[in-house]
């Protein structure tokens, strides 16, 4: 590779994004410089690599490239070493802050560089502001207050001069230090004329944000407070180098009560700490950490895996210890470098941090604060796969005690009451027939079929309670009694029952379908109307369960039309009908049967059954309002243990309707209560969330939740979805201007989706960022994706959109100025074209390719001077693409045909045409410039110059231009 290859490859690292890859590309040039003879690029790549190392977070390595060139410099003083004085001379900034982080490096060699940096400051002339600031950094992390205020005095009355810090940076160590003295309205006070200003430094204006989060959180402007987390926290959140300011806001998280928020912080950045940028930071992360950990109780943390580490869930408390033993043991280095006992206080401080004062809501995805535990919640994290019991996830449970039984009823007659009021969905009546039961009863010796009766009532409320395992283990003992007695209705109906739970897993799924169904059939000869209506129900249920549709439609065929008099059962069947239906794609037939189970449910007055019914007519209503109106009455009648669900319906329709605001409401409270009850799900819904926030255009919040969506989901292994969020997340960057995190979350889907069946997804996330860095004028870059797409949509044999990213590929290297590759992408095109060009009655979509195909593959030769084959390709273009509506691309065909009939000397033609597109254009277009120039030009070239000069004037063109 020639040196100058070498200067272009440094100029194009220049233009990356801070961080591994910048610095991996840095470390290869450097050795392919070493190998070269060039002086100047060996002093110019080491000063690229330190600014690299400090901005991408491995400050450690600048000490070297910055000590090279500092000796380089003095060794044999170049003209360009000049050149680049100012930018050595402001290194010395990074080596005093970055020495200060690491105790292995004594604190000798930081005041020797600071005198080194003091000495060439004087000689140059140059305010020694910077230099003051500096010995006040020092004097700060030692802890000595006296010689920091010394210092500080000097740097705020030294005047500043074109080293000094910018506009943002100074006054963001103002603001900290002011903050640590207890001064926060002066801090505030300061900040505020800065960020009215135009920030334009890499570290603002994030920085000074950070260090304004105490300050205004302890001057009463919480909506401040929370304002800067958010937009700080949106810039730092990607960069290594930032963990420590990352560390502030997870400690802002937990001083305002935002404990779950902390923690999704804590686990989002906890594998840096495998890779922290300096001791520094990993101990102010760790302590930040733990003290948010040690708000958590009992939940846990994900670990990604390490060298040496397995992947893990670890409980908070336990991962709070081993991080606040390694930032005290941090902290105990420091100071025995330093000689005092300020990092360890420090660092106690830290630690000690509890939520104070009210509750600052930050999350844009949970809108309370979810309540702590109490002594009577589990102290140990459920088992993976647990079902949240029904009381902690919210469930109102009706108190036995509010509820009168007849004092002189006996065992059966309660039990009776019981089994009555669960077939009307009256639990307070249920609940505390079978509590009196218990209580009156309790230790008697009472009949097998009583005791059998009380077993399956038990197991009816445990599968309420979600409790299968137990609902099964109770209705099996029933069981086994009803058989002793030989009673075979009885019998049967709890045959019929637990058949009905076993379906619900695999492993029982044919022992219980034998079960209901023998049950079904004993029934039809035995029972009456009602118990057969039942049993045929429950045979519904189970295959339901085992999702044969049409089967469980023709039991509920078999059960007696009016239920055997049944109201309740009724609405049952018939909202059972409205499911079975709307799995089996007969809308119609299931929103008829929806409207039934409403109906019924309406007149027995049986909220949970109006609830289900209003949903199921939600889902099946061709109208998005209709939709709306059903959660609408759901969630005026719903129970408490089935608002979520509603929430997330409702949600949904109104995303539909095109109300996403009010939809971004409803997720927002299904996700808290999500979080509240302890039930799974929540990823799930921050994604609908998120893609809501993106709707409605709030880019800022859709990110945030995406993010936590993300994580969410690659927690709970669905990998999948969260490629699917990562999509929808990489979309939201590119909204917000955010290009390299959305080019990074594009590459790591194109990663993923390696395999032969994702090759379309592939390809498409592979034309997105090119499509992205032809955007921001990253062309060579952006053709290399086009051609990846190009290739992959190759393979999976998808030939017109392989022209399409081949075209863009096109376009990319022409911009890129590297017109060999265009060439050989215009040869790739045309041979792609030739698959298609035959066709008869081609689709708009065929027409427009090859049309813009014919454009791209123009310009190209264009640019390598072949006008009349250029001229030739775009024959009859403009027509094709006015016969598709595709008129703006017409417009601009044409112009193209027009400036290359005026270098082909034919401006007879080319007046006419230009004339004509110029009058068709919107007047103030971006096309009207450039082609009334070309017309001006035409008319020149007819020597009607007077009609030239005019058309300038109109349009306020230069002669000159």
């Amino acid at each position: 590779m020639s040196d100058e290859d070498l200067w272009r490859v440094l100029r194009g690292i220049a233009d990356m994004p801070y961080g591994a890859g910048q610095i991996a590309a840095l470390e290869q040039l450097l050795r392919r410089v070493d190998a070269a003879d060039d002086r100047h690029l060996a002093f110019v790549s080491r000063m690229q690599a330190t600014t690299g190392y400090v901005y991408g977070g491995e400050p450690a390595k600048s000490f070297v490239t910055f000590s090279w060139c500092l000796s380089e410099f003095d060794r044999d003083p170049q003209p360009y070493h000049q050149r680049h004085l100012h930018q050595l001379l402001w290194h010395f900034k990074y080596m005093v802050s970055g020495l200060l982080k690491f105790p292995e490096v004594p604190l000798d060699r930081t005041y020797a560089v600071l005198d080194d940096m003091e000495r060439r400051y004087r000689a140059g002339g140059h305010s020694l502001q910077t230099v003051h600031k500096h010995r006040f950094r020092v004097a700060d992390h030692v802890g000595d207050a006296d010689a920091a205020a010394h210092w500080y005095r000097l740097w705020q009355t030294t005047p500043r001069d074109e080293l000094s810090d910018c506009a943002g940076c100074d006054p963001t160590s103002q603001v900290g230090y002011l903050a640590d003295t207890g001064r926060d309205a002066e801090a505030v006070a300061l900040a505020e004329p800065v960020l009215a200003g135009r920030l334009t430094c890499t570290e603002q204006p994030q920085a000074i944000l950070t260090a304004l989060l105490l300050p205004y959180l302890r001057t009463g402007r919480g909506s401040s407070a929370r304002d800067a987390h958010r937009e700080a926290y949106r810039k730092l959140r990607g960069n290594l180098a930032d963990l420590w300011d990352i560390g502030d806001h997870i400690e802002f998280c937990t001083l305002t009560g935002n404990e779950a928020r902390a923690v999704e912080l804590v686990e989002r950045h906890l594998d840096w700490l495998d890779r922290p940028p300096s001791p520094a930071a990993a101990m102010h992360f760790a302590a930040t950490a733990a003290a948010a950990l040690r708000q958590a109780g009992t939940a846990t943390v994900y670990r990604r895996a390490a060298e040496g580490r397995p992947a893990a869930e670890v409980p908070a408390p336990t991962l709070a210890d081993e991080l606040a033993a390694s930032a005290t043991g941090l902290a105990a280095r420091f100071d025995a470098r330093n000689g005092t006992t300020h990092q360890s206080e420090w660092i106690a401080r830290r630690l000690a941090v509890r939520p104070g004062g009210e509750h600052l809501p930050l999350s844009a995805s949970v809108r309370r604060r979810p309540a702590r535990p109490t002594g009577d919640e589990p102290t140990l994290p459920l088992p993976a796969g647990a079902q949240v019991p029904a009381d902690r996830r919210g469930r109102e449970r009706a108190e036995p005690s509010t509820v009168t039984v007849p004092a002189d009823a006996d065992a059966d007659e309660l039990l009776t009451l019981a089994e009555e009021s669960w077939g009307r969905h009256d639990r307070a009546t249920f609940q505390a027939a079978l509590a009196a039961c218990d209580e009156r009863f309790g230790t008697a010796d009472l009949p097998t079929r009583t005791v059998a009766h009380r077993l399956a009532l038990r197991a009816a409320e445990r599968g309420d309670e979600d409790d299968i395992e137990g609902a099964v283990e109770l209705n099996r003992a029933a069981l086994d009694l009803y058989r002793s007695t030989g009673e075979e209705v009885p019998t049967q109906v709890i045959a019929g029952r637990l058949g009905v739970l076993l379906t619900r897993a695999d492993e029982h799924a044919e022992e219980g379908l034998t079960l209901v169904r023998e049950a079904a059939e004993v029934l039809d000869r035995l029972g009456d109307a009602r118990q057969r209506a039942a049993a045929h129900d429950r045979l519904a249920l189970a295959l339901l369960h085992r999702q044969r549709w049409s089967d469980a439609l023709a039991a509920l065929d078999r059960a007696p039309a009016d239920a055997g008099g049944d109201r309740h059962l009724a609405a049952r069947i018939a909202l059972h009908r409205a499911h079975l239906f709307e799995q089996s794609d007969r809308v119609d037939e299931a929103r008829a049967a929806a409207e039934q189970a409403r109906r019924l449910g309406r007149e027995l007055g049986i909220d949970e059954l109006v609830t289900a019914a209003c949903l199921a007519r939600a889902r099946t209503v061709d109208d998005p309002a209709e939709a709306v109106a059903a959660c609408d009455e759901a969630l005026r009648v719903a129970p408490a243990d089935a608002e979520l669900p509603v929430r997330v319906a409702r949600a949904r329709a109104l995303l539909s309707a095109g109300r996403a605001a009010d939809a971004v409401d409803d997720f927002v409270e299904a996700v808290t209560l999500c979080v509240e009850r302890g039930a799974e799900g929540d990823a799930f819904l921050r994604w609908e969330l998120a893609n809501a926030y993106r709707v409605v255009g709030r880019l800022a919040e859709a990110a945030e939740v995406a993010e936590e969506a993300v994580l969410g989901l690659h927690r709970l292994g669905a990998q999948a979805e969260a490629d699917r969020c990562r999509h929808l997340l990489a979309g939201v960057y590119a909204g917000l201007g955010e290009i390299d995190p959305a080019l990074a979350l594009l590459e790591q889907l194109a990663t993923n989706l390696d395999g032969p069946d994702n090759l379309p997804h592939r390809a498409q996330v592979l034309e997105e960022a090119g499509g992205i860095l032809y955007d921001a004028d990253r062309d060579a870059v952006a053709a290399e994706r086009f051609a990846a797409a190009a290739t992959a949509y190759r393979l999976a044999d998808l030939p017109l959109d392989e022209l399409r990213a081949r075209r863009r590929e096109v376009y990319a290297w022409f911009w890129a100025d590297d017109r060999p590759a265009a060439v050989r992408a215009v040869e790739q095109v045309d041979g792609l074209a030739t698959t298609f060009a035959g066709q008869p009655d081609q689709e708009p979509p065929v027409t427009y390719e090859l049309a813009m195909a014919a454009e791209a593959g123009a310009r190209v030769l264009v640019g390598e001077e072949r006008p009349d084959e250029a001229l030739a390709r775009l024959a009859g273009v403009p027509d094709r693409l006015r016969s598709i509506e595709a008129f703006g691309e017409a417009a601009q065909v044409e112009v193209l045909v027009g400036e290359l009939l005026l270098r082909l000397d034919r401006p007879a033609e080319a007046e006419p045409l230009l004339r004509r597109v110029l009058g068709g254009l919107p007047v103030g277009s971006r096309p009207v410039r450039q082609t009334a120039w070309l017309l001006a030009r035409a008319l020149d070239l007819l020597d009607r110059e007077t009609e030239a000069a005019a058309l300038r004037a109109e349009h306020d063109l230069d002669p000159d231009e």
